[in-house]
C-alpha cells in the first residue's frame, strides 16, 4: 500500500442496532487493503470497544479511520459526559454501566482495557461534561 486511506463515521448514542457498523466497515477495508490478519483482528478489537462505549455513553461522535503505509490510527471524538478518573476507568474490571447495559451483555468493564491492550499507542482525553476523545495507533510492520 502506497497511499493513505481516510475515512469517517458518525456513531450514534443510544443506538444499539448499529452498535458495531463501523467497526465491521472498518474489518472489511482492512481486509481489501491486504492488511496482515493479526493486525486487522487487534483494529476491530479496538474500534468495537471504543465504538461500544460512544453507544452506551455518549451523545454522538465522529470516528476517524486512517491507514498509512506504516500505521493505522482511529480517532474517537464523542460529546459525552466525559471519564471523571481515566486511571481508574482502565481498571480491568471497573464499569459505571447501567442495569439495562449489563442486562444486554455490555458493561463489563474490559472495554478500555482491551483498547489499550491491541493498540501500540493510546490516549485518552476527557473534559466532564464535554465529552472524550480516543486516540488508537497501531503500527503495520
Amino acid at each position: 500500500m502506497d497511499n493513505t486511506f481516510l475515512q469517517t463515521f458518525k456513531i450514534q448514542g443510544g443506538n444499539i442496532y448499529n452498535a458495531g457498523k463501523a467497526s465491521t466497515e472498518i474489518k472489511a477495508i482492512l481486509k481489501q487493503l491486504g492488511i496482515n490478519a493479526r493486525i486487522v483482528r487487534r483494529v476491530a478489537i479496538a474500534s468495537y470497544e471504543a465504538e461500544m462505549n460512544v453507544v452506551m455513553y455518549a451523545k454522538q461522535a465522529t470516528l476517524t479511520f486512517e491507514v498509512s503505509p506504516s500505521q493505522i490510527s482511529i480517532i474517537v471524538d464523542d460529546e459525552g459526559p466525559g471519564i471523571p478518573d481515566v486511571s481508574l476507568a482502565m481498571q480491568e474490571g471497573f464499569s459505571t454501566a447501567t442495569r439495562e447495559m449489563r442486562e444486554m451483555g455490555f458493561g463489563a468493564g474490559m472495554g478500555l482495557p482491551n483498547i489499550k491492550k491491541n493498540s501500540d499507542y493510546l490516549k485518552i482525553e476527557s473534559v466532564i461534561g464535554k465529552g472524550t476523545k480516543v486516540i488508537i495507533t497501531l503500527n503495520v510492520n
